[in-house]
């Protein structure tokens, strides 16, 4: 149980195409973000539509086939875990990230 700490599993939709980076030192990072759908009913018994926004980090291989294969709306199924981390922006203001960093991705839908 101890690989079942710090692991995500998400299916949605990219929100836009992946931002890719190349690093100095030879590594790719794929930056993108995924929509998870939810519909609940209210008290009142009205269908309620609830979307979430999660940020998505790439690394290496994997950035390089969401490189090619990955645009914006396109359906995918995500496994990874989270992290959380820190950075000053320009302003000097200490601004906090969690993003999901893929171990494995798997695209959904048609061929295109």
């Amino acid at each position: 149980m101890s690989n079942l700490r710090n692991k995500v599993q998400l299916i949605g939709h990219l929100g836009n195409d992946p931002e890719i980076i190349n690093l100095e030192s030879g590594k790719k990072i794929a930056k993108f973000s995924i929509a998870t759908n939810e519909s609940y009913k209210n008290e009142k018994g009205e269908k309620v539509e609830d979307t979430q926004w999660h940020n998505v980090v790439a690394w290496n291989k994997t950035a390089e086939i969401a490189e090619k294969y990955l645009k914006k709306g396109k359906e995918i199924v995500i496994e990874g875990k989270l992290s959380s981390r820190s950075y000053e922006d320009k302003e000097g203001v200490k601004r906090y990230v969690t993003e999901i960093v893929v171990q494995e991705m798997l695209m959904l839908g048609s061929k295109q």
